[in-house]
């Protein structure tokens, strides 16, 4: 594992302690990475979030933070390229793995996947694209509010989120896979890629093009 991963986790850990005495009431709108991060060897990762044709000659992982302003360039931009011209087509099968630097991208990752498979990726479009609005003036209860309108937006109700929000189950599961893929990976920043096994920083449309004609000999 990457030295740098177990500092960036206490990190978060720390984060998250921070906002959970901030609040007033003792509780907090969602679960918190502190809460979440479990010592629990037994909790299974969740699921990995695919697009694309699972056969696809070429497979893609991006690790992304849902309040890291790059993420939200790539997918505004390159992502959306990347989709019609290699996911939509059969060339690509595409992986997008959350990246938790703070409970908000938590709360985040838990409402994208709060609607099921079918939503998730029209989620995060709305979340990444609508990022300034939801993140707002930083209050936990106004992005958890705002989350939740971009969820009414796709369809769910409140009370399906709110208890998504407080699944503590599920907010481990998703820091298990967290840890468990970016520490195998040795991932340092988003967005990063690991394209057919090897890995990638940040990088424009033309320059993921461009890899990947070469690995399809195009």
């Amino acid at each position: 594992m990457n030295r740098f991963l177990p500092i960036l986790i206490a990190a978060v850990i720390a984060i998250g302690g921070a906002v959970y005495m901030s609040q007033n009431s003792g509780s907090l709108p969602g679960v918190s990475v502190a809460e979440a991060q479990s010592t629990d060897t037994a909790v299974e990762p969740a699921a990995d979030m695919i697009i694309g044709d699972e056969n696809a000659p070429i497979t893609v992982i991006e690790y992304a933070s849902f309040t890291c302003p790059h993420c939200a360039n790539f997918h505004e931009d390159t992502f959306k390229k990347l989709k019609q011209n290699f996911i939509d087509t059969g060339k690509v099968k595409f992986i997008h793995r959350e990246v938790y630097f703070d409970q908000f991208g938590l709360w985040a990752g838990m409402i994208a996947r709060c609607g099921g498979d079918m939503r998730y990726y029209g989620l995060i479009d709305l979340i990444y694209g609508g990022q300034k609005d939801w993140i707002a003036d930083g209050s936990p209860a106004t992005i958890v509010a705002n989350l939740k309108k971009l969820g009414r937006t796709a369809g769910m109700n409140d009370d399906q989120m709110d208890a998504c929000l407080q699944d503590e189950a599920s907010a481990q599961s998703l820091v298990a896979a967290y840890q468990k893929n970016a520490g195998a990976d040795e991932i340092t920043g988003t967005p990063s890629f690991i394209i057919d096994g090897t890995k990638y920083s940040n990088m424009d449309y033309d320059e993921f093009e461009a890899i990947l004609n070469e690995k399809l000999g195009s």
